[in-house]
């Protein structure tokens, strides 16, 4: 029943999504390092034409050494990354296993000094992701909003092709964050797995000053920060049965 009702149509809608980013991200892959490729290709071309023409130019044989072993991490980096990418689409659901249960309930701290400017604001969320996408354009990037789709991430913005608008030749997966002023800020789980998940396609994009004026600041690759866990027990529980028993085993003492 679990299965069948919540866990597998989960899983599917996760595994399009899962599908869609690396596809997204692949195609940029393939036509950003293939572009490197192809120019470190022409100048090894040149350097071994010029060889096999006689020259006697001071260092030609230590380039020529250099731009191979460039050719060969490029290639390297490139199929290291696919394989990567083809293990990220994967998902299936694994054995089901009761760790526990638990409450949701709102932060008890949410009002105190410290916790105030961590607390959701939908004005300073907006003026934040505005300042973004605002930032992203002014580069020349398309920006496609998926805030709602809860995947990670709030942006996806893409470099066109100057030749093909239709087809982007980089994507960024940005997680906007916005403050008032300036402060810290923190990931949910699933902003952190995912950055975890796209490393260096995914960025976290800061705004400080949103309540006068937007200040856009730049991470790639957040997941390679120091992040601390929060984790504070409230309270403990214990079970009706395992209370019942530790009554009788006393009455019995």
């Amino acid at each position: 029943m679990l299965i069948e009702q919540a866990l597998s149509p989960f899983s599917e809608e996760i595994q399009a999504e899962r599908q869609k980013d690396v596809s997204t991200i692949r195609e940029h892959l393939e036509i950003s390092l293939n572009a490197i490729i192809d120019r470190v290709q022409c100048q090894f071309a040149e350097l071994l034409s010029q060889k096999e023409s006689g020259s006697q130019e001071s260092g030609l044989d230590g380039r020529m050494k250099q731009t191979e072993d460039r050719l060969f991490e490029l290639n390297g980096r490139l199929e290291k990354r696919l394989a990567e990418l083809e293990q990220e689409q994967s998902c299936a659901i694994a054995d089901i296993r009761h760790y526990g249960q638990a409450w949701v309930l709102p932060h008890p701290e949410r009002n105190s000094p410290e916790m105030a400017s961590m607390v959701s604001n939908e004005e300073i969320e907006k003026a934040a992701v505005d300042a973004v996408i605002a930032y992203e354009e002014a580069r020349g990037w398309q920006v496609e909003s998926v805030e709602s789709e809860n995947r990670g991430f709030d942006l996806i913005s893409r470099k066109p092709h100057p030749e093909d608008p239709k087809t982007a030749i980089a994507v960024r997966f940005i997680e906007v964050k916005g403050r008032s002023q300036v402060g810290e800020v923190a990931l949910t789980a699933n902003e952190y797995k995912t950055a975890q998940r796209m490393r260096q396609d995914y960025w976290l994009y800061v705004v400080f000053n949103c309540a006068t004026q937007p200040e856009v600041n730049l991470i790639q690759d957040p997941a390679q920060m120091g992040w601390e866990p929060v984790v504070k027990v409230e309270h403990y529980r214990v079970g009706l049965q395992e209370l019942k028993k530790q009554i009788r085993e006393a009455g019995e003492a």
